[in-house]
């Protein structure tokens, strides 16, 4: 099974217009509502592809009760630690050609017992634990890095900023970092495909076992002592890009847990990460969404190719 802890969970609001313009009233063509935040989504995406799954957050509120409502119809499995506060809203706003403007709030303040008790909340024999998203605000880096160290077997990481640099000094079994975090991980740019891949194995010398970079257009890298490898995927009409980082890493982690190669991994988190960007919302794809995609996956990739703006 695969244990979420996402600590700053939100209600997923999005909001579809024509094209957004700054300043002047804009008209919502549809919009909808989701139960948010990344690990949240990994652990949605693996329930609805029958792979079994655990997700730990806090809620409160009025819009933490729609939170778990949200996660009861569709049924994911999850344990909810309370909080004073109400579980936050991000919004975001998806134009028809799917470029997505995000608001996201900061959410409540979680005190030290709550910290404690999200940590407790985590099944103690799981082999898989995925720390995901945002901190909280009362948390700091190095409460995130405190969790790396604590949970035995293999504890993965998808966060940014301070609280992944935090992390990885920990030495975190996995890291899914798209580019710009990478680059602020690493102190540098990184416009190739080669950079990202040096950038990966000085973070796998480090003592990480596997890099996944996700690259937006460009697809993904993975880096590990086995090998590299670049996936990518064409998608003819991409509805909105939210959770599919999300959706990438559950495809990815469910393919790892069935003992699949690193390849074959890496493959089916591309065309998982594909099928949400084809669906609207932070909608996550089904069995049916996710066969069929033409992914290619080439083995030490030109480290020449240019990376997308």
């Amino acid at each position: 099974m695969i244990v979420t802890l996402t600590p700053n969970p939100s209600i997923d609001r999005t909001v579809v217009t024509s094209r957004l313009r700054t300043g002047e009233v804009n008209r919502a063509t549809s919009t909808r509502i989701d139960p948010g935040g990344k690990g949240v989504n990994i652990s949605r995406a693996l329930h609805l592809n029958a792979h079994a799954t655990l997700a730990v957050l806090p809620l409160g509120g009025p819009d933490g009760l729609t939170h778990q409502r949200l996660l009861d119809e569709a049924g994911v499995p999850y344990v909810a630690v309370p909080v004073a506060g109400d579980t936050r809203t991000n919004i975001a706003i998806v134009d028809a050609d799917g470029t997505t403007t995000k608001v996201n709030e900061p959410g409540p303040n979680l005190g030290q017992d709550v910290l404690r008790a999200l940590i407790e909340a985590i099944p103690p024999e799981e082999n898989w634990v995925v720390l995901c998203g945002s901190l909280p605000v009362g948390a700091t880096p190095e409460w995130l890095a405190g969790v790396v160290e604590a949970l035995p077997g293999r504890v993965v990481v998808d966060s940014s900023g301070a609280p992944l640099a935090a992390a990885v000094a920990k030495s975190p079994y996995l890291i899914k970092p798209n580019r710009e975090e990478l680059e602020e991980l690493v102190g540098r740019s990184l416009s190739t495909v080669g950079e990202v891949v040096e950038a990966a194995k000085g973070l796998v010398a480090g003592g990480i076992a596997i890099v996944v970079a996700s690259l937006g257009k460009d697809g993904a890298v993975w880096v590990s002592a086995e090998g590299v490898w670049l996936a990518s995927v064409e998608i003819a009409h991409p509805l909105s890009s939210v959770g599919a980082g999300d959706c990438t890493l559950a495809g990815l982690l469910a393919a790892l847990d069935d003992g699949a190669s690193p390849a074959e991994a890496l493959t089916q988190g591309v065309s998982w990460g594909a099928a949400a960007v084809s669906l609207p919302g932070s909608v996550v794809p089904g069995p049916d969404d996710v066969a069929g995609w033409a992914v290619t996956c080439t083995p030490d990739p030109d480290p020449n190719l240019p990376l997308t703006d």
